[in-house]
C-alpha cells in the first residue's frame, strides 16, 4: 500500500469557490502502471490528500520544512486573487499602448520569464498592442540582438525577479538603463518592475523613477507563479485577455478542490501518475506541444525538474522532444502530448500509438482554446506538488541552485584584464574532440540521459545546429536528450542536473564572443558573465561527480557545431 494510507483528518481548509473545469478531453495509457496508480490514488482518497494539500498540512510532505510549505503554497489561491487585479493591469497595459510603446522587452530568469513567454506566444493579443520579446540569455551577442530589436524610445523594459537580486536581469538593466539615458525624457518611464514587496528592485525602481512596480505575492514560489504578476503583466502589455485565462484556471482550481473525488481530481490524478511512474523507472517525460503551444514544455521543464530534482530522484522533463521517427524505445519513457482541438500531427499519433501498443505510457490532453492554457498551468503546478509527495521530496525548495551561482560568482572576481588561465576552457572542436568524445560517451548506460548545456546566443541557425546534434547523440547512445540554452537552464534544469539522478551526461558547449559587450555600473563584461556561469555549472557537476565534457566551439559556433555533430554520430 502507498504511504499514506491512513485515514486522517486536515484542518478546514480555505478553498476556492467558483465552476468547476469542464469535463476534459483527455486520453491516457497507463500500461502496466494502471494499478499502481490507482492504488496511490485509493490511498490518497482514504487520507484526505485534497484537503491536507489546500490546508497547507506539512504531513503531506514529510522531506519538506514546515515553513515551506506555510510560505510557499500561495499559488493554491492565484487564480482567485489575480483575477481581482485583472482591472488594474487592463488600465495599465492601455495606458501603455497609448504612450505608442511598440516593444516590450521582458528581463527574467526562469519563473519570472517562461510563464510570460508561453502567454504571449500562445495565446492571441490586441493588434494594437505592442510586441513582447524576452531576453534570459547573458551571451553578448543575445543581448545586442534583443537590445537592438525595436526602437529605442518606443520600447518598454520590463525587469521581473521575485527576489530583485537575480544577477542576469540586474545586467540586463542597467544596459538597457545606460542606452535609454543617452535619449530625449528621463529613462525611468521606459522601465517597469515586477517583484516581490521590500526587494532591491522595488527600492531600485523607487529610486529611478520607474513608471510602475507591480508586487507579487511572497507565498508564491517563482516556477509556481504563472497565474500572479509575472505571468500576467507581460500578458497584459501583449492584450491577451487576462479573464478568459484566469476564469479556466478557477474553474480547475475549483475542480482540484473538490473532496470527495480524490480519483477524478485532475491535478491530483497527473501527479500520482508521474511519481508512480518514475517510481517504477520511467522517470524520462518526453513532452510534445505543436504549433501555438510549442513554448509550454519549457514552462513544464522547469516546473518539474526544479520541483522534483533532489535527494538523488527526479523526474527528468524533455522539452525538446525528437522527430516521430526518434522517440525512444527504451523501458524509461513516457509520454505527454498538449494540443490545441483540430491541430493534429498524423506522423506524431502514429509514433505514439506504436509506442502505446509497446505498454508505454501515453497522456494526451486537448484544449478547447487557447486560454485553457490556465487551466494547465495550475493542474501541473497542483500534480507537481502531489508528485513532490510520491517521490518524497520537499517540491518548493532548490537546494543545488545556488551554489553553482556562487562558483560563478567567484568567477566574476578576476580582475578584468587579468590573465587567462594557460589551458583554454575546454575541448576544442579539433582533432582532440574525437577522442575526449568517445572517453566521455563510453560511460553512457541504459537509462542514463544526456543534457546539452549550450552557453550560446540562442537563434534558429543554432537551434536547428543543436537539433542536429541531438539526433546524432540519440542515434549513437540510445538515450533521451535534452537541450538548454545557458544560463537559462541554470533557473530550470540546473537543479535536476545537481540535485537528481546521477544519470546525466553533460555536454557542455561554449564560444568565444567577438565583440564582447560591457555591463554599466557592474565593472563587468557580458563574455566574462556567460563563461563565469558556464565554469560554475561545471564545478557544481564535477563536484557531484557528474560527467561532464566541455567543448569550445571557438568563434564559428555553426562549424563548430556541424563537426560535433559528425563526431557524435554513429560509427
Amino acid at each position: 500500500m502507498p504511504r499514506g494510507a491512513g485515514k486522517r483528518r486536515s484542518p478546514t481548509p480555505r478553498r476556492p469557490a467558483g465552476p468547476t473545469a469542464p469535463r476534459e478531453r483527455a486520453r491516457w495509457s497507463l500500461g502496466p502502471a494502471e494499478g499502481t496508480v490507482q492504488a496511490r490514488l485509493g490511498a490518497w482518497a482514504e487520507s484526505d490528500a485534497v484537503g491536507r494539500i489546500w490546508a497547507k498540512d506539512p504531513t503531506f510532505w514529510p522531506r519538506a520544512p514546515a515553513s515551506d510549505v506555510a510560505d510557499r503554497l500561495g499559488w493554491l489561491h492565484a487564480p482567485e486573487e489575480s483575477a481581482g487585479r485583472t482591472s488594474e493591469l487592463r488600465a495599465f497595459a492601455g495606458e501603455v499602448a497609448g504612450l505608442g510603446f511598440q516593444h516590450v522587452v521582458l528581463f527574467g530568469m526562469g519563473g519570472s520569464s517562461l510563464a510570460a513567454e508561453v502567454i504571449a506566444r500562445a495565446l492571441p493579443g490586441a493588434s494594437d498592442r505592442p510586441t513582447l520579446s524576452v531576453l534570459d540569455s547573458t551571451h553578448p551577442n543575445a543581448v545586442r540582438a534583443a537590445l537592438d530589436r525595436g526602437t529605442l524610445d518606443r520600447t518598454l523594459f520590463v525587469v521581473s525577479s521575485k527576489s530583485g537580486t537575480t544577477l542576469e536581469p540586474n545586467a540586463f538593466f542597467r544596459t538597457a538603463w545606460a542606452r535609454v539615458g543617452r535619449s530625449a525624457g528621463p529613462p525611468g518611464r521606459q522601465f517597469v518592475a515586477i517583484t516581490d514587496p521590500g526587494t532591491p528592485l522595488e527600492r531600485l525602481a523607487r529610486e529611478r523613477k520607474f513608471r510602475h512596480c507591480f508586487s507579487a505575492p511572497p507565498d508564491v514560489g517563482g516556477r509556481y507563479s504563472a497565474l500572479t504578476v509575472f505571468g500576467l503583466v507581460p500578458g497584459a502589455l501583449a492584450g491577451v485577455d487576462l479573464d478568459g485565462l484566469l476564469g479556466r484556471a478557477r474553474a480547475m482550481a475549483t475542480t482540484c478542490a473538490e473532496p470527495s473525488r480524490a480519483r477524478e481530481n485532475p491535478g491530483l490524478r497527473l501527479g500520482a501518475a508521474l511519481g508512480e511512474l518514475a517510481r517504477g523507472g520511467r522517470d524520462k517525460v518526453v513532452l510534445f506541444a505543436p504549433g501555438s503551444l510549442r513554448s509550454f514544455p519549457a514552462w513544464v521543464e522547469q516546473l518539474l525538474a526544479e520541483s522534483l530534482g533532489k535527494d538523488g530522484r527526479g523526474i527528468v522533463p524533455v522539452a525538446n522532444p525528437p522527430p516521430p521517427g526518434e522517440l525512444p524505445r527504451g523501458p524509461d519513457a513516457v509520454y505527454v502530448r498538449v494540443s490545441l482541438r483540430g491541430e493534429h500531427d498524423d506522423e506524431l499519433e502514429a509514433a505514439l500509438e506504436a509506442r502505446e501498443a509497446d505498454g508505454a505510457p501515453v497522456l494526451r490532453f486537448e484544449l478547447a482554446s487557447p486560454l485553457d492554457l490556465g487551466g494547465e498551468f495550475f493542474r501541473w503546478e497542483f500534480a507537481t506538488a502531489a508528485c513532490g509527495a510520491v517521490l518524497e521530496v520537499d517540491p518548493f525548495d532548490q537546494p543545488d541552485v545556488e551554489h553553482a551561482k556562487e562558483l560563478a560568482r567567484r568567477a566574476m572576481e578576476r580582475p578584468r584584464g587579468a590573465a587567462a588561465p594557460a589551458e583554454p576552457y575546454g575541448v576544442r572542436a579539433d582533432d582532440r574532440l574525437a577522442a575526449a568524445l568517445e572517453r566521455w560517451a563510453g560511460s553512457a548506460r541504459p537509462g542514463d540521459y544526456v543534457a546539452v548545456q549550450a552557453f550560446l546566443a540562442p537563434g534558429p541557425e543554432t537551434d536547428a545546429s543543436l537539433d542536429r546534434l541531438a539526433s546524432a547523440l540519440r542515434r549513437s547512445l540510445g538515450v533521451v536528450v535534452t537541450i538548454g540554452y545557458g544560463p537559462r537552464f541554470l533557473h530550470s534544469t540546473g537543479q535536476l542536473h545537481k540535485g537528481g539522478p546521477a544519470s546525466g551526461l553533460f555536454l557542455q558547449l561554449v564560444d568565444e564572443p567577438s565583440p564582447d559587450l560591457d555591463v554599466p555600473e557592474l565593472g563587468l563584461t557580458f563574455g566574462q558573465i556567460v563563461r563565469a556561469q558556464a565554469s560554475g555549472d561545471r564545478g557544481a557537476l564535477e563536484e557531484k561527480r557528474r560527467r561532464v565534457l566541455v567543448v569550445n566551439l571557438g568563434t564559428s559556433v555553426a562549424a563548430g557545431l556541424d563537426v560535433l555533430a559528425r563526431e557524435a554520430g554513429p560509427a
